[in-house]
């Protein structure tokens, strides 16, 4: 790993101690288990992208169910739309992780549910384990309380990879402090004061409930109902029951109250002119009460 200043002299990752490396050997024992879903687990010092490494590996031959990669530093994340955003090393969960749907007999028609389950996921592990509030944003958004307003501290995103899977990314912004923000209207666990922010046990949380949220759906067959992720979903979304401005593909744009999401995952909003659209691809913004 280089350090930031260019130096040729290796940075020592305990150099912060306020932001000590993952361990990744006890991770590995706690989280890769005969029988679970996380077949192993790998954590790299640098990269550009864990999306982009395991969606590549997954391309070049074949790779098992349940591989997770973890970067303490990313220098060209992504997220929808291409998007890029970077953290300091250290300073958050930045993860990749490889599902097969398809070889669960789960419809590709359903896949769309797989950032909102993430997002579930992410949601509930974060409140059970950090005492955080969190909330989602459609479609890809973790949100946390910062000084009574919704700060974006999270997101997911989910690429292709072959014919039966899916990677799926989380960069989750964990020890930022106010003037390490990327943008005024983010957040992170500290900033939101959780009552635990050391990265590990954070992370476990979050995999354990992700494996638990995906194997019911699997087990379901996808169906957002019966496994019950279209009713947790709707419950977290701080979306439902907003007024909100959608910008859709081709630059067309939809004022409206977002109401329900479908069971496609579409997002279902009651226009202004009386009618109702359900978008499935689309930038949201949250609008203030008129």
């Amino acid at each position: 790993m280089t350090p930031r200043d260019g130096s040729d002299v290796p940075a020592n990752p305990w150099s912060d101690l306020e932001r000590p490396p993952l361990a990744e050997a006890g991770l590995r024992r706690s989280l890769v288990r005969e029988g679970g879903l996380w077949s192993s687990l790998e954590v790299v010092p640098r990269t550009g992208s864990t999306n982009t490494d395991l969606v590549q590996r997954a391309s070049a031959g074949p790779v098992a169910e349940g591989t997770v990669l973890v970067a303490e530093e990313q220098s060209a994340a992504r997220g929808r739309l291409d998007r890029s955003w970077s953290a300091p090393p250290r300073s958050g969960l930045f993860f990749s992780v490889l599902l097969k749907p398809g070889e669960h007999e789960v419809p590709v028609a359903r896949w769309g549910w797989l950032p909102l389950l993430t997002g579930v996921a992410v949601a509930s592990a974060l409140s059970s384990a950090a005492g955080v509030d969190t909330a989602l944003k459609w479609p890809n958004d973790v949100l946390l309380t910062v000084e009574g307003e919704e700060r974006k501290a999270g997101g997911i995103l989910l690429e292709r990879a072959g014919a039966d899977g899916v990677v799926i990314g989380v960069g989750l912004n964990v020890s930022l402090r106010a003037d390490e923000l990327p943008v005024p209207t983010a957040g992170s666990l500290t900033l939101a004061g959780a009552k635990v922010f050391d990265r590990e046990p954070v992370l476990r949380a979050v995999l354990r409930s992700l494996e638990r949220w995906y194997v019911e759906w699997c087990a379901a067959e996808g169906d957002p109902a019966l496994s019950r992720l279209q009713e947790a979903y709707a419950a977290g979304c701080a979306t439902l029951g907003r007024r909100v401005r959608a910008i859709l593909p081709g630059d067309r744009e939809l004022i409206g109250e977002a109401v329900a999401v479908d069971g496609d995952g579409r997002l279902v909003i009651a226009t202004e002119a009386g009618g109702r659209e359900a978008v499935g691809a689309g930038d949201i913004v949250h609008l203030r009460p008129a």
